[in-house]
């Protein structure tokens, strides 16, 4: 009888585990480590117009090739050729996870989905130069100034960020809706024209409460104010799965763009979900964005795992997490216009890989995800980088910033840089001066990403490495980072309490609830 794989085995019973665990015992100070250029050169990659930089991680050769060996030990390889090969690794749900299949060329993925991606496409460009270019009109025969789009979760923080980060002005107003709080669609209409605004609903089962209500509300504003239901199939829009549902609301089935079920909400940003990208931007800006993406594909299916970026950069972070104590991760973006990304990657990482249940359906014997949460520089270093630099808790970082500038404020831009590298050589090097308040310690580990520049291409490029750097993670604790039963508990509660606030009867909650249930109830009265 042959030796089972170590992948079969519990994540901390693994070899390249044990191994970790034993050098993590005596592993040099990040300083220490970085006294050899040799060591440093391997710790650095270059994919599609970004430079990684790992060498301030608390990693020698010896960490290093246990890390390699680690990803041996899970079959990260195999695991991500199944993936890539449309293979059914959603186990919970026994469907593939083929966000990939989104951004890849003509001829060059898998036939059976092409045609569907492909035709999607070719739909979403022809509306968005209709729009762009005028020739799409609203119900009154006017062009369209204003779009506004509503979704939730994975179907808006992507679009959001993206739009945002490249920042265009060619193209109509975008306001993004999410939040069930009659805030968020009452501020997005403010300054509106019903005859010139269009709107594009985004729910995989059209069902969504917050997605459905703020449809509901954008609905009858427009209607409202002199909008009639013919006009709704000229200003309404919806990406679902439900095509009937999206009937019922009134939304003729030619504007109707699909969400399959091989694609989740947090990995949509590269279908028709991105049609606010495309608007602002330009269909050319789109493509540039998949094809940016596409290359860290290409690369991640490709590169040896020395070499993989992001291979190397969730084994790093797996290292940083099970074996240093890191239990958060900052993220720590040196550009105004990524000011979403913690945002997003918080939803991308938490969803994806918050879970404590192995793909056998035994708990998991490791941690799994750091908690994850970031901001903006230089503007953090004024505030939470006091934590960071003296407080108690172990963390990790990334630091992201831009080789070169849109502006031309050439000094405000060397500041920006000097500042990010400044901070992540303080986080390594600490001070250490008598007086004990003023002692930084530092031996925190960072990594450094540099993009050549922000524009659609690298921005694709960035998220398509996060991505696949966290199905990789998943990999390494051998969990599904393709499904989230986790959500769907909180909606579930919703629904009562919701019942309750409006006059149901609440004894059956507990005490605490109850209590706040009877008060909001009293107060609404």
């Amino acid at each position: 009888m042959s030796e089972p794989h170590p992948s079969d085995l519990p994540v901390s019973k693994r070899p390249a585990w044990q191994t970790l665990g034993k050098l993590a015992q005596n592993t040099p100070t990040i300083r220490e480590c970085c006294d050899s250029d040799a060591r440093n050169a391997a710790l650095r990659v270059s994919v599609a117009g970004i430079d990684a930089d790992f060498g301030k991680q608390r990693i020698n050769d010896e960490v290093l090739s246990a890390l390699l060996q680690l990803a041996e030990d899970s079959a990260l390889t195999t695991r991500r050729d199944a993936l890539l090969a449309g293979e059914h690794v959603n186990t919970s749900e026994d469907r593939p996870a083929l966000h990939t299949a989104l951004r890849t060329p003509p001829g060059k993925g898998l036939p059976e989905f092409e045609q569907a991606v492909g035709d999607t496409l070719q739909r979403v460009f022809d509306l968005v130069e209709s729009i762009r270019s005028g020739t799409h009109r609203s119900q009154t025969g006017r062009t369209i100034t204003d779009v506004v789009h509503i979704g939730i979760g994975g179907s808006h923080l992507g679009p959001e960020l993206v739009t945002q980060a490249l920042d265009c002005s060619s193209g109509p107003r975008i306001h993004f809706v999410a939040n069930i709080d009659g805030e968020a669609i009452t501020s997005a209409l403010k300054g509106c024209d019903p005859e010139r605004t269009a709107f594009v609903i985004v729910s995989k089962s059209f069902t969504t409460l917050e997605t459905l209500y703020n449809a509901q509300a954008a609905r009858s504003w427009f209607l409202e104010r002199g909008g009639s239901i013919e006009g709704i199939a000229a200003q309404f829009f919806a990406i679902s799965a439900n095509v009937d549902k999206a009937v019922e609301f009134g939304i003729d089935a030619g504007n109707i763009f699909p969400m399959w079920d091989w694609v989740g909400g947090r990995y949509s940003v590269w279908s028709a979900v991105g049609i606010p990208i495309a608007l602002s931007c330009g269909v050319e800006a789109f493509t540039r964005f998949l094809a940016g993406a596409y290359a860290m594909d290409r690369h991640f299916a490709e590169a040896p795992i020395a070499e993989n970026l992001p291979i190397l950069a969730a084994l790093i972070g797996v290292w940083n997490t099970n074996f240093l104590g890191a239990g958060n991760h900052a993220v720590l973006a040196y550009d105004e216009r990524l000011s979403l990304l913690p945002l997003y990657l918080q939803q991308l990482e938490t969803e994806s890989n918050g879970k404590s249940v192995r793909l056998n359906g035994e708990p998991v014997d490791v941690h799994t995800m750091p908690i994850l949460w970031g901001g903006v520089g230089s503007s953090g270093q004024h505030a939470y980088h006091q934590l960071l630099h003296q407080g108690t808790r172990a963390f990790s970082a990334d630091f992201i910033f831009t080789r070169s500038a849109r502006h031309a404020l050439d000094e405000h831009h060397r500041w920006l840089q000097a500042n990010a590298l400044a901070q992540s050589q303080a986080m390594m090097i600490g001070d250490h001066p008598e007086a004990m308040e003023k002692r930084v310690p530092g031996n925190h580990p960072t990594t450094t990403f540099v993009l050549d520049e922000l524009d659609a291409f690298h921005m694709g490029a960035l998220l398509a490495l996060y991505e696949h750097k966290v199905f990789c993670q998943g990999v390494l604790w051998d969990i599904n980072s393709f499904d989230q039963w986790g959500v769907e508990l909180g909606k579930r509660l919703a629904t009562p309490i919701y019942k309750q606030l409006g006059g149901d009867s609440a004894l059956a909650q507990d005490a605490s609830t109850r209590f706040l249930v009877e008060s909001l109830r009293g107060a609404a009265s």
